[in-house]
Formats: structure tokens, C-alpha cells, sequence
């Protein structure tokens, strides 16, 4: 018999193999999505400030077009009253003239009068010798020629009256014969004398002034018309930008939105991210102030109406503007222990704060929750609270019913001011009815 060989011993297994490990590529994505939220986050920004500057310099250009054409409407109203005038001028000169005419009509009726009394003047005179000589042949006469020495001496006195007020009249009708003929030499024209009268050389002052304002509107006319015309075409191009702008601006939110659905999806993996700790944070805060709304319902404190109440009521004199609701007593009461907890969760975190599902913010951070004063851009800092925040941001945390929603934008800290942050949030609920959503700030 062959003497058999032992078996060889079997042969050792290899070792198990565990999956590989993603979780690292995760947290590399995750971080790259997240710079890759605030490159476009920075982006979407930039050129929304450039569409509300198009914005703003297309209403200033409809506005400078407006005040453009009421000066083309004055310059037509300025013409049209020059025209007009130079009508007048004219009547007033043919008016003068006519008037001239009358006073050398005058003129010559005074000469006519003054030559009539010369005439009185001569008669009077020789009445007067008539009546001397009557008087010497009466008292010749003796007492036959008394009572004819009576009627010659009568005569004699009225011939004296005449005499003295014929050369009254003739020294009246020579002043008024210098001064009308001074009126009717300055207010008739001779266009055959070297010197045009004062009168004529004022009205052609005039009539030279009145032209030369119906000239300058015209040619203003002529500026504004042709300025209205480039305002136009410029108005057509800034408007056109504007349109272009926002087209931009809608592609640039969706590659924010791509940008910031990709941060999710790494959180959603299960691998431990830069972001994980301020999400379980946020969620744990959100369902803290969902069962402090349940047990206040519950326990007759509000009523669902008044909990979900949308009817905003303006803060008198508030600026920015405040609104107020009646819940926010409530929302006083219950939110500031949990926001204020989660604000001093993190050094990065810039505050806390449940909005409703239109974006309105009843109760912030007691740092963010002063009295407004007199300044706005202050207020717009400081008293961030009773405010609505209906901007793209505030509206997706509001209305977010998912487990948690990253966004990357800007807040607006007023006078210009802007910082660049993440914000989380997640859902608020209350028997079963989706309330709002507690935001969660934190910068890079």
C-alpha cells in the first residue's frame, strides 16, 4: 500500500472587507458646495444691487423725460405768450398813433382858437377907441350928450373885459399848444427824423426784448426737444439693461438654489458636515417652540386664530416699518428662552429667530429688540423685531416644511450694510398645522 499524503491544510481566508468610507468625500463636497453658496450667494447679491440701481435709474430717467416735457409744455406756453405780446405791442403802436393823430388834431383847433381870440383881442381893442372917441363927442355935446357919455363908458368897460380875457384865453391856448405839441411830438412816430421819440424808442425796446424772448424759447424749445429724444433712447437702453439684469438675476438664484440643494444633500447622507451641529440645533430649538405653541393651546392661553393670525397692524411712527399681531404677547413670552439658548450656541451664530409663514418676525433676540429711536438706518439694525422679512430668504424659511431648509444670502443690516451668512431653519408646527420656521444665522 502507498502510504497516503495528509490533506494540506485548508487555505487561510482573506479578511472581510468593510464598504468604503464616503464619508470624507462628503465632508469635502459639503464644503465645496458651501463656498460654492457663498461665491454665489456674493454673485446674486452684486447683481441684485445692480438691478435695483437699473431699477431706480430707470425711474429716474421716466422722471427726468417728465420734467423734460413740461419744459418743452413752459417753453411752448412762454412762446405762445410772446407771440401774443408782439400782437399788442403792434395794437399799442397803432393805437398810439391814432392817438398821435387826435393830438395834432387838437393842436390845430387850439391854433384856431388862439387865432379867433387875436381877432377878439383886435376887435375889443377897437372898440375900446370907438368908445373913447363916443365919450369925448358926449361931453362936447354938453347936456344933450349926457346919457350917450353913459352908454360909450359901458362900452368902453366891456370892450376892457373882452380885451383881458381874450389874452387870458390866447396865454392858456399857448401853454396847451406847447404841451401837446410836446405830447404829440413824443408819442407820434417820424420815421423821416434822425431821433425817434421817447415814446417809440421805449415801445421798440420793448418789441426788441419781447423778440428776443420769443427767439431764446424757441431755441430752448429746439435744446429740450432734442434732449427729450437722446433721454428717450437712453431710458430704452437702461430699461432694456434692467430686463437683461434680471434675467441674469433669475439664472444666478438658480444656481444659488443648485448651490444650496447640493449643501443639503451632503447633510442628508448622514456624514457629519461643517453645518451638522447648527442643523440638529435648529431642529431641536423648532420642535421646542412647536410643543410651547401646542401646550399654550391646549391650555386655553390662544386660540388657533389668534396663534395663526395674518392681519398686520402698522406700528404708528415706526421706521422702518413695524406691524404688530395677537400673538405676539405670546411669542414674547415662549420664544426668547430658546433663541437666545441657540444665539449663544456657536461664535458664529448671528442670531435666532421664528418667523411666521409670510416672513414675519414678532419676537427676535433681546439685542436685536431695542426701542426704535430717530435714526432709521439705527432701527434698521437694532430693532429688528415686529418686522416683516418677506424677501426670498425669509419667505422659503417661513414656508419650509421639510426637515430643515440651508440657504446662503445677504442681510441687510441697514445704511448699505450687508453680511454674508448661512441661514438654517425648520419647520414650526402646531397640532399638525404648519406656523413658520425658527432661523438659525451663522456667517462662514
Amino acid at each position: 500500500m502507498f502510504n497516503r499524503r495528509p490533506p494540506p491544510p485548508p487555505a487561510a481566508m482573506p479578511p472581510v472587507q468593510s464598504g468604503p468610507d464616503y464619508s470624507g468625500a462628503i465632508r469635502s463636497i459639503a464644503t465645496q458646495a458651501s463656498e460654492l453658496g457663498r461665491g454665489a450667494a456674493e454673485l446674486d447679491g452684486v447683481i441684485e444691487d445692480v438691478v435695483a440701481a437699473s431699477s431706480r435709474q430707470v425711474a429716474e430717467i421716466g422722471q427726468l423725460a417728465s420734467d423734460m416735457q413740461a419744459m418743452v409744455q413752459s417753453n411752448r406756453a412762454i412762446e405762445a405768450s410772446g407771440n401774443a405780446s408782439r400782437v399788442a405791442m403792434g395794437q399799442a403802436r397803432d393805437a398810439v398813433a391814432h392817438v398821435g393823430e387826435g393830438v395834432l388834431g387838437v393842436v390845430t383847433s387850439l391854433r384856431d382858437v388862439a387865432s379867433a381870440a387875436t381877432d377878439i383881442t383886435q376887435i375889443a381893442l377897437q372898440t375900446r377907441l370907438v368908445a373913447f372917441n363916443a365919450t369925448v363927442e358926449a361931453k362936447r355935446a354938453g347936456e344933450a350928450g349926457a346919457g350917450f357919455a353913459v352908454v360909450a363908458e359901458a362900452v368902453k368897460d366891456l370892450a376892457a373885459k373882452v380885451e383881458q380875457s381874450s389874452k387870458l384865453i390866447m396865454s392858456t391856448v399857448t401853454q396847451l399848444d406847447s404841451r401837446i405839441d410836446s405830447l404829440a411830438a413824443s408819442i407820434t412816430d417820424n420815421k423821416d427824423a434822425a431821433q425817434h421819440s421817447a415814446f417809440h424808442q421805449a415801445l421798440a425796446q420793448v418789441e426788441a426784448s419781447v423778440n428776443e424772448i420769443v427767439a431764446a424759447t424757441q431755441r430752448n424749445l429746439q435744446t429740450c426737444q432734442g434732449v427729450t429724444a437722446e433721454v428717450g433712447t437712453v431710458a430704452t437702453s437702461v430699461a432694456a439693461s434692467a430686463d437683461t439684469l434680471k434675467r441674469v438675476n433669475a439664472n444666478t438664484r438658480n444656481f444659488l438654489k443648485a448651490s444650496e440643494n447640493l449643501a443639503e444633500i451632503t447633510n442628508e447622507c448622514g456624514a457629519v458636515t461643517p453645518d451638522t451641529p447648527f442643523i440638529e440645533a435648529v431642529q431641536r430649538g423648532a420642535a421646542r417652540l412647536s410643543t410651547a405653541l401646542e401646550d399654550a393651546v391646549a391650555q386655553g392661553r390662544i386660540s388657533m386664530a389668534d396663534l395663526f393670525d395674518d392681519k398686520y397692524a402698522p406700528v404708528a411712527g415706526s421706521n422702518p416699518a413695524q406691524v404688530t399681531t395677537r400673538f405676539v404677547a405670546l411669542t414674547d413670552e415662549l420664544f426668547p428662552p430658546v433663541q437666545e439658548e441657540l444665539l449663544a450656541f456657536d461664535p458664529k451664530v448671528v442670531f435666532c429667530a421664528a418667523v411666521d409663514r409670510n416672513g414675519y418676525l414678532p419676537t427676535h433676540n433681546l439685542k436685536f429688540s431695542q426701542p426704535q429711536g430717530h435714526d432709521p438706518v439705527w432701527n434698521a439694525a437694532h430693532a429688528r423685531n415686529r418686522r416683516l422679512f418677506n424677501d426670498r430668504t425669509g419667505l422659503a424659511a417661513g414656508r419650509n416644511e421639510r426637515r430643515f431648509l440651508l440657504q446662503t444670502y445677504r442681510r441687510d443690516m441697514g445704511g448699505g450694510q450687508r453680511v454674508l451668512m448661512k441661514d438654517l431653519s425648520a419647520p414650526i408646527t402646531v397640532q399638525g398645522r404648519h406656523w413658520g420656521g425658527l432661523r438659525l444665522a451663522y456667517s462662514f
